[in-house]
């Protein structure tokens, strides 16, 4: 099968036009993705204020090593249950109305954190927040790259790797300020969780109206209403050339029963698929990103900073991670994926290697703790800038269409399992092996990750998701 020909084929896009209706789909096209990027700022948000909060969530509520990893964790373990749960609810319900859903839970998993009276509280109160973390890391990329032309998908479902990440700066930032002016009272903690059911509210209010993903409406043979949201972010031309090309094989996959558990099981091409991107998604955890997303005020602690210094510097991180982001944005409109991921690999590895090698050698002091500092910096420039919006962006559009939701869900249930794991066991191996020798442990997972990459990695780049589903198909057949 010549791919080359059927992506020659692919609807142009339209050249850019001054009009007023140009206008009004670039408006309605941005509208749509800033609305529904809150879900990314959210799971920002609800990541990282953890970092920050845990200290004196420690106090109050009396955590021990175990018990800060289960805080920690439990909201890991409820994205890998609401990976699946909303990768399946999108598919089958529509992903608009699975994100109203989840910008409830959002809420109201943020308000349970908020008002824990005990650390059992907290953990369920974390984990269903994680219900809602997880459904959105699934949902929201999803319904981005199914809005979005071909030639805009890597910037605009990037934008969600945006959010993501200013979402962990303005936890950073905000319990910096929250522990400044709080200082040591008791439960200011509180006040760094509540701040999250604001973004839930407007995510809530503005996906009420925002439209239904076009390419999920084709699935449900809606061709009709798929049209009429077509026409609001293309122009009318280019939206009934993609409609024909999208329709053509909604049809096919409903005649394929293509959607399940049975398909990942006993259709061979699927079946590898699900295997790349079970890798794709265990490559991005395990460079050990979120033990500094979780963790990062406790490593500059253990390398030489005060508590609140700690916490100021931290932000630092954020920063960085935004500034990278906004790179990876623009590199993704001109490079290659799949190299952009093993230079993100090979980056992430050196620094890791240099954080382990500064806190054995240096003595504890502002050298080591400046050290550990910059070599975080670089860590997150890389991942942030390179490996995560890759990751997410890829997991969007390798699946097949009927079964997008699910099968990105399921790979988001591997990439939910393994940062719980990191999260729960990473206080514990600091505790006993050292920073050094833990740090080291994530060279050696980040070595075999780039040789993954390497060997099974398909390119996604230039393709129209349905040019992008029959390469893959004949690929992997």
């Amino acid at each position: 099968m010549d791919v080359r020909g059927d992506a020659a084929r692919a609807p142009v896009p339209a050249p850019p036009a001054a009009d007023a209706a140009s206008r009004k789909v670039s408006r309605r096209l941005r509208l749509i993705t800033v609305i529904a990027t809150f879900g990314g700022l959210l799971f920002g948000y609800d990541t990282g204020v953890i970092n920050g909060a845990l200290p004196y969530m420690t106090d109050d509520l009396g955590l021990t090593p175990f018990t800060e990893g289960m805080v920690t964790s439990s909201l890991l373990l409820g994205a890998a249950l609401g990976a699946v749960t909303g990768g399946r609810l999108s598919d089958a319900r529509g992903r608009r109305r699975t994100i109203l859903v989840l910008a409830v839970v959002f809420f109201v998993g943020a308000l349970g954190c908020t008002l824990a009276p005990n650390t059992a509280v907290m953990v369920v109160a974390r984990f269903v927040l994680g219900l809602a973390v997880g459904g959105a890391s699934v949902t929201v990329p999803v319904y981005l790259a199914e809005v979005s032309p071909a030639e805009r998908r890597g910037a605009l479902v990037t934008r969600n790797e945006l959010m993501i990440v200013s979402g962990q700066l303005l936890a950073f930032t905000s319990n910096a300020v929250i522990a400044r002016v709080g200082g040591e009272s008791g439960g200011v903690w509180r006040w760094m969780l509540v701040i999250a059911t604001i973004p839930a509210v407007v995510l809530w209010f503005g996906m009420l109206v925002m439209p239904e993903s076009p390419r999920w409406l084709a699935s449900r043979t809606r061709f009709t209403e798929a049209l009429d949201v077509l026409k609001q972010v293309r122009s009318q031309q280019r939206a009934e050339a993609e409609l024909a090309e999208v329709s053509a094989l909604a049809v096919k996959e409903e005649q394929e029963k293509l959607g399940g558990w049975q398909d990942m099981r006993s259709t061979p091409w699927v079946r590898r698929l699900m295997f790349v991107g079970f890798g794709i998604a265990i490559v991005q955890q395990i460079t050990g990103v979120n033990t500094i997303m979780y963790y990062g005020t406790q490593i500059l602690e253990d390398a030489g900073f005060t508590s609140d210094t700690a916490l100021t510097a931290n932000i630092a991180n954020g920063v960085i991670s935004v500034l990278a982001t906004f790179v990876g944005i623009w590199l993704l409109g001109r490079v290659a994926r799949r190299p952009m991921l093993m230079t993100g690999q090979i980056g992430t590895t050196a620094a890791l290697l240099c954080i382990g090698v500064f806190s054995l050698a240096l003595p504890s002091g502002d050298a080591r703790a400046y050290a550990v500092l910059a070599m975080t910096v670089t860590f997150l420039a890389f991942q942030q800038g390179a490996i995560s919006p890759v990751t997410w962006l890829m997991l969007s559009e390798i699946f097949p269409m009927r079964m997008r939701g699910f099968g990105m869900g399921v790979a988001a249930v591997v990439l939910w399992l393994t940062n719980f794991v990191i999260g729960l066991v990473f206080p514990s191996l600091v505790d006993g092996i050292g920073v050094s020798n833990t740090f080291f442990l994530f060279v050696v997972a980040g070595v075999c990750s780039l040789t993954f990459v390497k060997l099974y990695v398909p390119e996604t780049k230039g393709r129209t998701l349905e040019t992008l589903e029959a390469e893959l198909r004949a690929r992997f057949s």
